[in-house]
């Protein structure tokens, strides 16, 4: 299998499409700006959507389904969500096509099929829900009401990448209703920590948690919750966000409900999600320049077990037994049966691939008792007596999760540093990029001013953020605390 892969510090853009390519995670489709989930690539998601979909259960949280066209007099309820959507919004205007006249064999859109009311696409789905809540909710015993629905949504992106900004992708958005505002803010705050978990635990990428700056909150929001990750190339992603939302999207669908006492009070409501830029979130984080590499934990394929020269009657029968003892622990295991493939070129498939353990199984290991066991992350092989197999690769799942975290975890640290100067903050943005923690007026004009000279933004004021006093790098002015900029996705 030929490499064909550009290296990161040549091209990292090329490199992240070369990998999203040959790992035969997904390609383009016919439609600009939209991609075709290819199976492996799909079933990445399907392996955090089954963690995540889980948590959100063990929660009290309930599925449900929204319809995927918002009528666009909902969508203009909220006058700042629909604001800050309406650039990426496309619009269903008719509902017919006809055959054109002056151009046989072809479709024209049938001008007498206008639309009474032109419909939205969903870039986001709080204007339907919201109208559809005002149903289901009367009083106090109604609440919390706490959905979530997985589903595809369009934003009318210029700029595509795959994974990472595509027009359409799929992903899941909680929304909820809350009788108080406590209430609601611990809600946001508990999903805000359930994101940060899923990623360090199971993504192995580690995250800064904290909140918005006014500016880059979402839409009719009151306050925006972030994790934020750091790539290889130094820019951060921001890798899921949880809202709370107030009473905007209450008084805007006017939702209310009558309390104990028999008052008549808005409910308050959040609203969360995250979505498929988190396997592009993956890809970046741990990836080298010969392919994938995955968490055990999210690896469609978790062990491949290879047959060295091929199969025979003989080393299969050793495989399939080392592969039923695997799978009676939980692993995700594959037993490469093909005749036709040289080891070779097995190898480098399932090392593009991100495989977390190769197991390669020939006629005279087995004469020593031996099997070959090769390390995606670290790309050490050893070899190992077959009666320790299994448990050695049972062990490997940890130690492998765990050193992608730690390898991870020190790229950040290597990459974050401490300004207190405009011009020490150009400097490192330019030679190292990545996190960087400096002092910051707090006013939206200064914020603008650092991303127009830099490109670099506010990813976000750190939960952890202590009170310090000092002055704002670009103004001079008094500053509480740092805050995290970086250039990012």
């Amino acid at each position: 299998m030929a490499k064909e892969i550009t290296n990161r510090e040549e091209n990292y853009s090329q490199w992240y499409n070369d990998i999203v390519k040959k790992a035969d995670l997904a390609e383009n489709s016919a439609v600009r700006g939209c991609m075709v989930i290819k199976p492996y690539g799909f079933a990445i998601w399907e392996n955090m959507k089954a963690v995540l979909d889980q948590a959100f259960k063990d929660t009290g949280h309930q599925n449900a389904y929204f319809p995927l066209l918002v009528p666009k007099s909902l969508f203009e309820a909220e006058e700042k969500n629909a604001e800050g959507f309406a650039k990426e919004c496309a619009v269903v205007t008719h509902y017919r096509l006809q055959t054109d006249p002056d151009n046989p064999g072809k479709l024209r859109v049938d001008p007498n099929a206008k639309l009474e009311e032109e419909l939205i696409i969903r870039p986001t789905s709080e204007a339907i829900i919201w109208n559809t809540y005002k149903n289901w909710i009367q009083s106090y015993r109604d609440l919390p009401l706490l959905i979530n629905q997985w589903v595809n949504v369009m934003r009318w992106e210029m700029r595509t990448r795959p994974f990472l900004r595509t027009a359409e992708f799929l992903w899941q958005e909680g929304h909820t209703a809350h009788s108080t505002k406590q209430e609601a803010i611990e809600e946001a705050e508990l999903i805000h920590e359930l994101y940060a978990r899923f990623a360090e635990d199971y993504m192995a990428m580690p995250v800064i948690k904290g909140y918005k700056t006014e500016s880059e909150r979402f839409a009719g929001a009151d306050n925006t919750l972030t994790i934020e990750a750091l790539m290889q190339d130094g820019k951060a992603l921001q890798a899921g966000t949880s809202h709370f939302l107030g009473q905007n999207f209450a008084k805007a669908f006017d939702v209310k409900f009558l309390t104990s006492e028999n008052k008549e009070e808005h409910v308050w409501a959040t609203s969360w999600g995250v979505s498929t830029r988190l396997v592009g979130g993956l890809i970046m984080t741990h990836s080298d320049d010969e392919g994938l590499v995955l968490p055990p934990k999210l690896a469609p394929i978790q062990v491949v077990i290879i047959p060295i020269p091929k199969p025979s009657d003989e080393i299969m029968e050793v495989a399939d037994k080392v592969a039923e003892e695997l799978k009676a622990l939980g692993i995700r295991v594959k037993i490469d049966r093909d005749m036709k493939k040289r080891p070779g070129f097995k190898f480098a498939e399932y090392e593009m691939k991100g495989v977390p353990v190769r197991i390669g199984i020939g006629k005279r290991d087995l004469e020593k008792g031996l099997v070959e066991i090769a390390r995606r992350d670290t790309k050490e092989k050893e070899s190992i007596a077959l009666t320790d197999c299994v448990s050695h690769v049972h062990g490997l799942m940890t130690t492998i999760q765990d050193n992608l975290l730690a390898r991870a975890k020190k790229h950040r640290t290597d990459h974050t540093s401490t300004v207190d100067t405009f011009e020490e903050f150009k400097q490192v943005l330019e030679e190292k990029g990545g996190f960087i923690y400096a002092h910051w007026d707090g006013t939206e004009e200064t914020e603008d001013k650092i991303k127009t000279e830099t490109k670099a933004s506010i990813r976000c004021i750190p939960d952890d953020t202590v009170n310090e006093d000092g002055v704002c790098v670009y103004s001079g002015k008094p500053s509480k605390r740092r805050v995290l900029f970086a250039k990012a996705y």
